[in-house]
């Protein structure tokens, strides 16, 4: 059911500042249905969103960033929050007294279980009451656990391309579980806006390295996201070694995934596992080609292909995602489309930018 016709919805932006925030903007400025009425950044509270990011003038040409505590939050009916691990999670349960729906990009609210949250993210979940509650929003894969949400946890970018190339698999049964290899690539934006050493260009530039060797922190949430049904049961026990890289491009994630084949599987059996499971949805493209960072760029699709490899019995499945659309921004909008009876795709478009 439809709940917004033409009325306008009220958007506040938390961490607008950032990639994700910019992009966020960027998506909220075209959405028939959305007014970006605040955009918080502290630390540029009182400065011009075009002064930071000058591709967004023509839409926000004389909007300030606000700080948090002034920022009219309490007006909005969405929230997206962009914040770093253990900050959403001290804000969010004051706004979920207001907003009808608060969308976190961060990953406080990911993972179901506050022990692994401290396993993984080491601190203590402050608010882990709320962790249940949290809709998972990826929505081809859980879709019918964002009905009456009034908050949804973004995925990551790694396990958004991840569980759209390996889900279905396994939901099928037809690979091993405890048997999954994932490597992915992301582009430079993953790594979010702050400088780091290994993220300056003289550092990327012509360079390609792998990264948090055993120990990148969404390595669980595939894990779950693998290991959970549509309707949020338990079917698997998944395992996964999670590898990611730093590529030198500015935005995209290239998921190459392996596993373990049970019983009989060839390659047009695993195109048609990928083409049944995603029929109707807007944003997947199942091909026979081998997918590219490029084809998603600027975009909220995501580009899956498979091959079974009979020598070796292994599955591998790839998935191409820009990191900053629906790994990020473009995915929340998506949740919050869905959550709020509005077409999923306002807003938002399959159609990559090239060259």
């Amino acid at each position: 059911m439809k709940l917004y016709d033409d009325t306008m919805i009220s958007v506040g932006i938390i961490g607008a500042s950032g990639y994700t925030g910019a992009e966020l903007l960027r998506i909220c400025s075209r959405h028939p249905n959305f007014e970006v009425k605040t955009a918080v950044a502290s630390t540029y509270a009182g400065t011009a969103i075009s002064d930071v990011h000058a591709h967004l003038s023509p839409e926000f040409p004389e909007m300030l960033f606000e700080d948090k505590d002034s920022a009219p939050l309490s007006e909005c009916e969405i929230i997206f929050t962009g914040l770093p691990h253990g900050a959403s999670q001290k804000v969010i349960p004051e706004f979920l007294e207001t907003a009808k729906l608060i969308v976190d990009l961060g990953a406080d609210f990911r993972l179901k279980n506050a022990e692994t949250y401290k396993q993984w993210y080491e601190e203590d979940h402050i608010v882990p009451e709320l962790l249940d509650s949290a809709s998972y929003g990826l929505p081809e894969l859980f879709r019918d656990g964002l009905e009456n949400s009034s908050l949804v946890a973004a995925p990551g970018c790694y396990p958004t391309a991840a569980s759209l190339a390996l889900a279905p698999f396994i939901r099928a049964g037809v690979i091993e579980p405890d048997e999954i290899i994932v490597d992915a690539a992301s582009g430079a934006s993953g790594a979010g806006k702050n400088p780091q050493p290994n993220s300056l260009f003289c550092t990327i530039d012509e360079n390609f390295a792998a990264y948090g060797l055993l120990s990148h922190r969404h390595t669980p949430e595939i894990e779950q996201a693998l290991s959970t049904g549509s309707n949020g049961s338990s079917i698997a026990n998944a395992s996964v070694l999670f590898t990611p890289h730093l590529a030198p491009m500015n935005r995209g994630i290239l998921a190459t995934c392996y596993g373990r084949v049970k019983g009989e599987l060839d390659t047009d059996a695993a195109l048609q596992i990928l083409n049944e499971a995603y029929s109707g949805m807007p944003f997947i493209v199942v091909s026979e080609k081998s997918p590219t960072t490029k084809s998603t760029f600027g975009s909220n699709a995501a580009h899956l292909t498979a091959r079974v490899d009979p020598r070796t019995g292994l599955l591998v499945s790839f998935c191409a995602i820009d990191n900053l659309g629906k790994g990020a921004s473009g995915q929340a909008v998506q949740c919050a489309n869905i959550v709020l009876g509005l077409d999923e795709s306002d807003g938002l478009s399959a159609i990559g930018i090239s060259p």
